[in-house]
């Protein structure tokens, strides 16, 4: 995640904390970049950050890929395993009070949430079916009033995949969400009113 667009999420991560509508949640946190800008919002709003990922890699990830990382496998399993990474950027952070980590398939765990959010963001995985996945299990929980943050977001096909753009569109189609800000890839929305 770049810098500019890093602080886009921090500052929206702050507003919507300002709102006191409920904790924020992130889907996808690799090895904890955008956590760390959105414990610090979170730790500043007086909530916390529910960070949800496998650590098991997305597509783009895994061996043969170009963003591969070789050093983020885990030899004794030859599968991808960022949670040692994450934990030690959070600790290093000392965000430990302000982010709650969660382990697990993304799908399984909205099934069973229950807490409405005040800020959700989705960067998960990119293909078409986790994309997908994501914003049908995760956006319901957004509270009206609520944030929803959508990251790599490219109008341009050349300039990265569709998926993140496709539920982008939809939630712009759905009447339920308004644009707020776009910082690069980046996109802010926030939740005007619930579906029906």
């Amino acid at each position: 995640m770049p810098d500019d667009e890093g602080l886009a999420l921090y500052d929206a991560a702050c507003r919507a904390g300002a709102c006191a509508l409920g904790p924020f949640l992130e889907v996808g946190a690799y090895c904890g970049k955008s956590t760390v800008y959105l414990g610090a919002a979170a730790r500043k709003s007086g909530t916390v950050v529910y960070s949800l990922d496998h650590h098991r890699g997305s597509d783009e990830n895994q061996a043969g890929w170009e963003h591969h990382d070789p050093s983020l496998v885990d030899a004794a399993t030859g599968r991808m395993d960022t949670l040692p990474e994450w934990r030690r950027t959070i600790e290093r952070a000392d965000l430990e009070k302000s982010v709650v980590g969660l382990v697990g398939d993304s799908p399984t765990v909205a099934r069973w949430w229950a807490t409405p959010l005040g800020f959700l963001f989705i960067d998960g995985g990119h293909g078409e079916e986790p994309a997908w996945s994501d914003f049908r299990g995760w956006t319901p929980h957004v509270a009206v009033g609520g944030t929803l943050a959508i990251h790599d977001v490219f109008p341009d096909p050349a300039d990265g995949g569709r998926p993140p753009y496709e539920i982008y569109r939809a939630a712009l189609a759905s009447g339920e969400f308004t644009e707020l800000s776009a910082t690069g890839s980046l996109r802010v929305l926030g939740r005007s009113r619930l579906a029906g």
